[in-house]
């Protein structure tokens, strides 16, 4: 499947517009590194796939621009004897188009130097090789924004040091280790720190800031010189360990392991259609899905698994994992490891326990460690699929318990825990004084349902009951006259002034629009506090209807999601951001599926591809990948935790999805074409099938789904039975 994959999808971006705001990464599975080729300068955005200038290959943590970077720097090959120590004088031109940007693969040509590098990754480091056709000496440059130490052992043909530089840690002296080999011979006297005018600092190693070290090879012209490099967050004895564990192979046979590294997983969903960019599009978003989370844990001398606990700045034992935002992933991308991958999803809960343990709260926003931002502590929605799914139970008491001291307990540190714990208590809702009030209210009742879920499941009734009642708080901000989700104050008084289009203050990256539906755990309920089907369905009708537009207010200026709402112009909905992503199916609860099925499709058809410009909006670790990745197969999890999918209308002709019990699931199209956008009927397991959800059950015992599409939505009236979950269901 990696010859569908180019890694530049979704790449063109800017701060003031997202296409995806993705990265052209190159790694393995979850691997701890990843890498990335750098075209400027300019903090986050360093790579745009329209820039004919290449800088250098990027060893990144980066999850997010709006989350930065850490524990990065920078190699560039240079052949040139008056090279200078600044990221401006080595680049050199490149010819995109000729290059190579693959999951397990990069390749490009420096045009200036006449040089071809080709990078492969592992787990914890890379192999280079880099050809030198240059009557200038060979060399390698090392930029390093912030701290950064290195020692040259020119006789055994290595390099040691470590990199500090973070967007944000509660370790201030966090580093990451780095070790180098190298296959030819280094000269020394060419080898070392250089400043801005191209001086070489006589000292065997500097540390500072921004500083440039430059590594000098003899004898590259007849052959390559390759490199190896493995890092560590423990010790360099541990990077050591690293590097001689995992790049003891030729970076021929490390690029075919990492290639089949990737199609394990890829290979997992196989998907039919004339169309091949469709094919493209499904799988370069495929492979985004298993980028994030990234390991933040290495094997020690006993090959035990060990880690660096940043909150008490030691080495710790056990699994962890890092880069991860919890708002965002919550929604698409663990359901879909519950389908492909359980075993990776326990070791991710197993290291999200360790976490609380360490940090004494579940975590909401990882990079490398807590950043606390987003609303609500939607990892509760993660526990709670994988407990209903059967995953990590042996860990459900733990968690549970984590999860009950985040919805009781109010940090004194903002970043941990829930906002406006005790008021949410108090008053049923978290009141207006507080920051993106409405969104922490209905975040946190749905996280109360995803309690209740783990509490039923581990057979405590009475914790079921109490946070199954708190889970239709989001009844208490409802504006039933106007049909919105609305701050209140703490005397219960609605915000005056109210206007539907205003962005910010009381809601999270989007209007009472977005942000007005996100009640997973009961829509029904929701219904009813409308008055009548009827009203809702045509609530959702404006919604998607209406003119996109925004009011700056809780902002003052225009924030990218705006702009992105606006070009696409698919009314309110806003598919550019995560509050928006179930929008689309919520017509199924109130058995309209064919306004959903209409919806969807041109969202699926209009909105993706594998291009530059790929995504509607920020991709987000894979979360909007995987929307794409449920939508165009058929159906996609509105409430995780309910061991349910709701139905939409597949893209392709044939889905083969393997299972982890070594079943398939077949899900078959027929009459597919553009003009068909209606789900006509349905079978499931050679059955007509009338509800608009199958079950994680369904999909685990392999049965087939056949559609059959039309040209004309169809209409009836459905039973109770046959509508999504609903607590008041």
């Amino acid at each position: 499947m990696l010859h569908y994959i180019d890694t530049r999808q979704g790449t063109n971006n800017k701060h003031s517009y997202s296409n995806g705001n993705t990265l052209p990464y190159t790694s393995v599975p979850f691997g701890m590194n990843h890498f990335a080729v750098q075209t400027n300068d300019e903090g986050s955005w360093f790579f745009n796939p329209l820039d004919r200038v290449f800088q250098g290959f990027r060893l990144t943590h980066q999850p997010s621009p709006w989350m930065g970077d850490f524990a990065h720097f920078l190699m560039t090959p240079i052949a040139d004897d008056k090279i200078r120590g600044t990221v401006f004088t080595c680049q050199s031109s490149y010819r995109p188009e000729e290059a190579v940007f693959k999951p397990n693969y990069v390749r490009v040509k420096q045009q200036r130097y006449n040089i071809t590098s080709e990078l492969v990754p592992t787990c914890y480091g890379a192999a280079l090789r880099i050809q030198y056709h240059s009557r200038h000496q060979a060399g390698l440059v090392l930029n390093v924004k912030n701290i950064s130490e290195w020692h040259l052992d020119a006789a055994n043909r290595r390099l040691n040091g470590y990199v500090s530089n973070f967007a944000g840690c509660h370790d201030d002296q966090f580093r990451m280790h780095v070790t180098m080999s190298f296959n030819k011979k280094i000269d020394p006297d060419t080898s070392g720190y250089y400043d801005e005018e191209g001086k070489l600092y006589s000292e065997a190693s500097v540390s500072g800031k921004d500083r440039h070290f430059v590594i000098r090879f003899k004898d590259c012209e007849t052959d390559s010189l390759n490199v190896k490099l493995a890092t560590s967050f423990i010790s360099g004895e541990q990077a050591n360990f690293n590097l001689e564990r995992e790049l003891n192979l030729s970076i021929d046979e490390l690029k075919e392991q990492s290639a089949q590294a990737w199609n394990r997983y890829l290979s997992k969903i196989q998907v039919s259609h004339s169309n091949e960019e469709y094919l493209r599009t499904f799988y370069t978003c495929l492979y985004r899905m298993f980028l994030f989370p990234q390991k933040f844990y290495e094997l020690d001398a006993n090959m035990e698994p060990v880690h660096y606990d940043t909150t008490a700045r030691t080495v710790k034992k056990g699994v962890l994992y890092t880069n991860n935002g919890f708002w965002d992933t919550y929604k698409t991308v663990y359901p879909l490891y519950s389908i492909l991958a359980p075993q990776e999803y326990e070791e991710m809960l197993e290291g999200y326990l360790n976490s609380y343990r360490e940090a004494g709260f579940l975590p909401k926003w990882l990079s490398p460690d807590e950043r606390g931002l987003m609303p609500g502590t939607l990892i509760d929605a993660v526990i709670a699929d994988a407990a209903a799914k059967g995953i990590g139970l042996n860990m459900m008491p733990e968690l549970l318990e984590a999860m009950l001291k985040a919805a009781t307990t109010q940090s004194e540190q903002t970043c941990y825990g829930r906002q406006g714990t005790l008021d949410y208590i108090k008053y049923g809702y978290v009141p207006s004084n507080y920051h993106e009030s409405v969104n922490h209210t209905l975040d946190y009742a749905y996280s109360d349902y995803c309690i209740s879920r783990v509490a039923d499941i581990l057979g405590k009734s009475d914790i079921a009951d109490k946070y199954r009642e708190s889970a239709l708080n989001y009844r208490n901000i409802f504006d039933s006259e106007l049909g919105f989700m609305r701050a209140k104050d703490q005397n219960g008084q609605f915000r005056p002034d109210f206007n539907d289009t205003s962005w910010g203050r009381d809601y999270a990256e989007g209007s009472a629009w977005q942000n007005g539906f996100a009640v997973f755990q009961d829509f029904q309920g929701l219904i009813d506090a409308y008055g009548s089907k009827e009203r809702f369905f045509a609530k959702l009708t404006e919604l998607c209807n209406k003119a996109p537009d925004f009011d700056v207010l809780g902002y003052g200026f225009e924030i990218h999601e705006m702009s992105e709402m606006a070009a696409i112009d698919f009314g309110q909905v806003a598919i550019s951001n995560q509050p928006s992503f179930h929008i689309p199916y919520l017509f199924n609860y109130v058995g309209q599926p064919a306004s959903s099925q209409v919806v969807i499709k041109q969202i699926v058809t209009n909105l993706f591809n594998s291009g530059f410009n790929g995504y509607p909006g920020d991709e987000d670790n894979g979360s909007m990948a995987g929307w794409y990745v449920f939508s165009s197969m058929g159906f996609y999890p509105v409430s995780p935790g309910s061991n349910e999918y709701v139905l939409g209308i597949p893209l392709f002709d044939q889905v083969t999805i393997e299972l982890p019990n070594g079943k398939q699931m077949q899900i078959r199209t027929d009459n597919n074409n553009p003009q068909s956008n209606f789900v006509s009927g349905v079978k499931l397991a050679g059955q007509d099938y009338t509800k608009l959800f199958i079950t994680h059950e369904d999909i685990m015992e392999g049965k087939t789904l056949d559609f059959r599409l039309g040209l004309a939505p169809t209409y009836r009236d459905y039973k109770p039975e046959e509508l999504p979950f609903s607590i008041s269901k």
